[in-house]
């Protein structure tokens, strides 16, 4: 299939942008890679009324760093969370989790705004911005606002921009000390079947704090385990800590039945994968269970 007829525009400026959404009223949508946008016109799944390239304005590729906060442009491209030396250095499994998007032609152009406005619930970086606490900033004519990542995912497709809003900046704060991720798929790089990340900071005496633990492809956004975060909150993370945490992690999600894999096959996969993830930070802290 093809898209239905649309209007293009191509402005030089965020301002400019914004006038062209408060004209459209909800009927315009901003291309920046186009690596999911493309595809959803094209099965017609959306029939906006125009298209909105942000390719031309200057500074939304930025990488910015402000101390222990690390600042991403909304046309940040995959490859460079890919390759960039920063963000290596500064958000690493933001780097580990990307090499899972797609194939290189996607990475080449799919950039971080595009997949957070998409909120595909099975998505890499969705779940990675979710982990590690990121602020969403949004801008329209009626002024700017940050949005807590916990609150910025409403649905499968579904966010807390508006219709008349652009994706300006993405705001990562400290990283953890410590992180895993693993991703189960069908076929190399396909849509994941479930993927979990972990994140922590271990104290001298050996217990964990600031534990995050995200889970994707799980329920109609991604995931926070909330109840398993408290459960290995202060703790070791020894064996009966973390067999209980896949359980309540578990426990916590909605997953899908489809021609990917049951429902039930989904919850399995998170208790195995949640269990390995946690066994993989704790060896990259350095730890050997006795």
């Amino acid at each position: 299939m093809k898209a239905s007829d649309f209007l293009y525009h191509r402005p030089e400026s965020v301002p400019q942008v914004l006038g062209l959404l408060r004209d459209y009223a909800g009927g315009a949508r901003i291309l920046a890679g186009g690596q999911s946008l493309m595809p959803m016109m094209n099965l017609r799944l959306w029939r906006p009324a125009a298209l909105i390239d942000i390719g031309r304005i200057p500074d939304l590729e930025r990488l910015e760093q402000k101390g222990d906060v690390t600042i991403l442009g909304p046309r940040f491209p995959y490859w460079r969370i890919e390759n960039d030396r920063v963000i290596a250095e500064r958000l690493p499994l933001l780097a580990r989790m990307v090499r899972k998007v797609g194939d290189r032609q996607v990475r080449n152009r799919g950039t971080i705004g595009g997949s957070l406005v998409q909120a595909d619930p099975t998505g890499e970086m969705p779940l990675g911005t979710l982990i590690l606490g990121a602020t969403i900033h949004a801008e329209s004519i009626r002024g700017r606002r940050a949005i807590p990542v916990e609150q910025y995912f409403l649905g499968s497709y579904a966010t807390a921009i508006e219709p008349d809003e652009m994706l300006v900046a993405v705001e990562y704060p400290r990283h953890p000390a410590y992180f895993s991720f693993a991703e189960v798929n069908r076929r190399h790089n396909d849509f994941a079947v479930v993927s979990v990340a972990v994140a922590g900071d271990r104290a001298a005496d050996g217990t964990w704090h600031n534990l995050r633990i995200g889970l994707g492809g799980v329920d109609e956004t991604p995931v926070l385990a909330l109840a398993a975060m408290r459960r290995g909150e202060g703790t070791l993370l020894q064996a009966p800590d973390i067999a209980q945490m896949g359980i309540l992690a578990a426990e916590h999600i909605d997953p899908p039945d489809d021609f990917r894999a049951s429902a039930d096959y989904r919850r399995h996969l998170t208790r195995v994968h949640l269990t390995r993830v946690l066994g993989s930070m704790l060896a990259s802290a350095g730890f050997r269970e006795e």
